[in-house]
Order: structure tokens, then sequence, then C-alpha cells
């Protein structure tokens, strides 16, 4: 039975913070989303060991750290100004839509356009 698609706050590239678990109050950036599972993977958030198989780009094979999937509710996104973690608002703008943080008001960067 598939998951139940939630509505996705961050998007790849977002700095966010953990809010529960092991590795709460990290701060990282977003380097996948998985919007069929609900899930995002966080720069230095939830490590795990992964053992290795001998290949050819690694002979030796042995055990490697890995970044492991987190539930998208257990991460917030964060504003450098407001130096917090806040929900964003969307504002209308002559460019179109732009992404807002509740606390301060100001444009959440958007590191997908270029």
């Amino acid at each position: 039975m598939p998951a139940e698609k939630v509505k996705m706050n961050v998007k790849k590239g977002d700095m966010v913070m953990v809010i529960t678990g092991k590795d709460a109050g990290k701060k990282g950036k977003v380097l996948e989303v998985l919007p069929k599972k609900n899930r995002v993977i966080v720069e230095k958030a939830n490590i795990v060991k992964k053992h290795q198989k001998p290949t050819k780009d690694m002979p030796q094979g042995g055990i490697t750290d890995k970044e492991a999937s987190i539930h998208i509710s257990n991460v917030m996104l964060y504003c450098a100004e407001c130096d917090s973690v806040t929900r964003r608002s969307v504002k209308e703008t002559g460019e179109g839509k732009v992404r807002i943080c509740k606390n301060c008001g100001s444009n959440l960067p958007d590191q997908n356009k270029k």
C-alpha cells in the first residue's frame, strides 16, 4: 500500500533543520527529495554505515558512511536572516511567485532558479 502523498514544503537545495530524532538541531542542505515516500535526504544528518562489496572503484570494499532519508515531517525550513526554523509563505511579485519566511518576511533563497 503506497504512502499518502504529502505536500512538500522543501525543495532540493533548501537549508533545513532537523527538528526531531537523533539528529535534532542539525542544519544542512537538502540533497534529494523523495515525494513518493514523503522523505528527504539532508547532508550531514542521519548518517548510517553501509557495507560495500569490493568493486573496481573500491577494490578493498569496506564500511562507508552515507546519508539516509528522513521523513518530511521531521525537518523544517531554516531562515538564515532570522536564524531560526520557519514556515514558508508565497507572495506574488512581478517576477512570479516568491517564497517568504513567515517570521521575518525576507525572501527564502531559491537554489533551483538560475
